[in-house]
């Protein structure tokens, strides 16, 4: 089996078999993930137990299964979440964390929604336990790849006012898949614009430390800040009587830490409730480039260099 490992170089290595409650997918395609960028540099290593090389989401053929209690499906085309290990032309995966491609979605950009899908619902999902109640969203980093999901998933099926900060020139874009307002970053402030709307009742952050004080600033009474991601810094320092003014709730996760468990639990839930927009294209994954799978440090440094709207994916053929 030839995979693109750690260094990003193409090796060989033996075709994996399925556990008991594994199966096996001949994998089509592979979404590309900043997660991706940070373990090849070594800040970001697989879990104990995974393959050492990326990819934390694929599409593709289920060929194999480790128990009779899969077969029903063999030959099925899914899409799923992996722990590492996706960047190669098959990979094993728990049953429990596979999807079956939604209806009005390709086989190659069913890829790209595993880690966005479980990304924003574990993070976002408690909006869909009372949409009679309006609330204002505020998604970082629109233009990404979990940020564009986020925004179709925050106004399509939470019916949320929906803010996302991005560059300018994807104002469109983002209006398109729902976005409400789109905040320049480069040129506005996006807190003071949010105080003015009266506040943010979710902020759902990609950037870390240097947002971390204007978050807090933007959020509205009983708002909830949710930081899935550091691209701008681990270490901020926080104003606690604004916190408790504001009786606002900080959450901080990861997904691929997350017991077997919990990430089974997330993905059950992403199909009862989020994989029927899928199905009818109410929501669409964004996937705007795909590169071969040897071309995988190109599609690296294209994520690297910043600007780039929506998904990456690697394909296997």
């Amino acid at each position: 089996m030839t995979v693109s490992g750690g260094s990003l170089t193409a090796a060989q290595v033996p075709e994996p078999a399925p556990g008991p409650d594994e199966v096996l997918i001949e994998v089509a395609a592979a979404g590309v993930n900043r997660a991706d960028l940070l373990q090849v540099a070594g800040h970001y290593p697989s879990p104990q137990g995974a393959p050492a090389w990326p990819g934390l989401e694929v599409s593709g053929t289920i060929v194999d299964v480790g128990s009779a209690d899969n077969a029903t499906l063999l030959g099925a085309e899914v899409c799923a979440l992996l722990p590492g290990g996706g960047y190669a032309q098959y990979a094993t995966v728990d049953a429990g964390l596979v999807l079956p491609v939604p209806e009005n979605v390709s086989l190659a950009d069913a890829a790209g929604l595993p880690e966005a899908a479980a990304t924003v619902y574990s993070n976002l999902g408690y909006l869909l336990e009372d949409a009679s109640r309006k609330r204002r969203v505020l998604v970082h980093g629109g233009s990404g790849g979990v940020g564009t999901f986020a925004v179709q998933f925050a106004r399509k099926l939470a019916d949320a006012e929906t803010w996302t900060t991005a560059r300018g020139e994807f104002t469109k874009q983002l209006e398109a898949l729902g976005a409400d307002r789109v905040v320049d970053y480069r040129s506005e402030d996006f807190a003071a614009l949010a105080q003015e709307a009266g506040g943010a009742d979710a902020i759902l952050d990609v950037i870390g430390a240097a947002y971390f004080e204007p978050n807090l600033k933007a959020l509205a009474q009983d708002g909830r800040l949710a930081i899935i991601g550091l691209q701008q810094g681990n270490a901020a320092q926080i104003h606690l009587g604004g916190l408790l003014a504001k009786r606002a709730t900080i959450t901080g996760t990861t997904l691929r830490a997350r017991p077997l468990d919990q990430r089974r639990q997330i993905l059950a839930e992403v199909f009862e409730r989020v994989w029927p927009a899928l199905d009818t294209g109410d929501i669409k994954p964004v996937v705007t480039t795909k590169l071969p799978l040897g071309e995988a440090a190109e599609a690296h440094r294209l994520m690297g260099a910043g600007g780039h709207f929506g998904k990456i994916v690697l394909t296997a053929k």
